[in-house]
Order: structure tokens, then C-alpha cells, then sequence
């Protein structure tokens, strides 16, 4: 890992991009033990922009279908769904998104940004920081949170991963708003 730091990372890092502590993750996993196949079965890598936004939201390029709820492409992308939904139902802004990232290996997101196009009540770097102390946004965090062990995943294969109110989609729902707002410190308007 030293090795790779030094003689590979810090010869092509430009010097001006390097400010304050920075944390190098070079294989933080370790090695793997289970790969290929075996560890990341299932179909996976069609309709990625169907079954989210149609396009008019960023996406990583992780697909959903075919990985279980341990892959955060899957559980991390119903998370960023479920927090801006939370977000928005608080009365924060009325546009959010959610970028969270993750390197393998590490539990907790490696950066999480919240961006509200300038249409939150409070900075967004506030709201980010909001969001990592209400949201356990580790897999295993999420995997509880939105209870993505049941067997809720075939209704996904048609008509897509997002806006849909079923008991299954738990992403949808906005139980963590009030909390949000109360927590926010801002004046809001009574929810239902």
C-alpha cells in the first residue's frame, strides 16, 4: 500500500490538489477471498436510466436487477432516493440530490453530497451533514433501515425502481422528515 502511495499516487498528484489530511484507499478490502460469479451473481446492466430518472438525474451507472441488497448499487441508490425524499417532504427544498459514494471494503460512505440547486432553506453543506447524522447510510445500515432482506424485488422488473406506492418500496417513504425538520433548526410548516 506504501508503495503504491508513494511511487505510483504522489509522483502524478499534483501538488496543488493536495489540501488538508488526505486518506488514500488503495484495496481497502484486502484480498478477495470470493470473486467472479460467485460474488456478484445474477443478471445485471439493462435498463438503468428506465428504471430510475429517464435522464434527468445523474446516475453512477450501476444497474439494480439481478444484485442483491448488499451491492450498493442497488441499496445505496434506494437510500439517496429515500434521504431526498425526506429532504423535500421536511420542507428543506423542493429539489434534491442525493451523490453518495462508497469504496469497497469501507463501511461508511467514502462522500456524501446533498445538493438542493438552490432551493434549500438551509446550506446544503449543512444539510449533508444533517443527513449523515439521521440516515445510517452504511450497506448494512440501509439494508435495515429500508428492510431490504424480504423478497420484495419482482415488482421492480417492470415499471421501475422509483415512484411507486407499494408497501414493498420502502425508499418511498418519508417517516425521517419531521426529524429532519426538527433537527434543521428551521421554522416549518406543519406536516401531515
Amino acid at each position: 500500500e506504501e508503495a503504491v502511495i508513494e511511487q505510483i499516487i504522489k509522483p502524478v498528484l499534483p501538488k496543488n490538489l493536495i489540501k488538508g489530511q488526505i486518506k488514500y484507499l488503495v484495496n481497502p478490502t484486502g484480498s478477495f477471498e470470493i470473486g467472479g460469479p460467485k460474488g456478484d451473481c445474477g443478471l445485471t446492466g439493462r435498463k438503468i436510466i428506465v428504471d430510475t430518472y429517464g435522464g434527468s438525474a445523474p446516475h453512477g451507472g450501476g444497474a439494480f436487477s439481478g444484485k442483491d441488497p448488499s451491492k450498493v448499487d442497488r441499496s445505496a441508490a434506494y437510500a439517496a432516493r429515500y434521504v431526498a425524499k425526506n429532504v423535500v417532504a421536511a420542507g428543506l427544498a423542493t429539489k434534491c440530490l442525493v451523490q453518495v459514494s462508497y469504496a469497497i471494503g469501507v463501511a461508511k460512505p467514502i462522500s456524501l453530497m446533498v445538493t438542493t440547486y438552490g432551493t434549500g432553506k438551509i446550506a446544503d453543506e449543512k444539510l449533508s451533514a444533517l443527513v449523515l447524522n439521521l440516515f445510517d447510510l452504511r450497506p448494512k445500515g440501509i439494508i435495515q433501515m429500508l428492510d431490504l432482506l424480504r423478497p420484495i424485488y419482482e415488482k421492480t422488473a417492470a415499471y421501475g425502481h422509483f415512484g411507486r406506492d407499494e408497501p414493498e418500496f420502502t425508499w418511498e417513504a418519508t417517516d425521517k422528515a419531521r426529524a429532519l425538520a426538527a433537527d434543521s433548526g428551521t421554522k416549518q410548516p406543519a406536516m401531515a
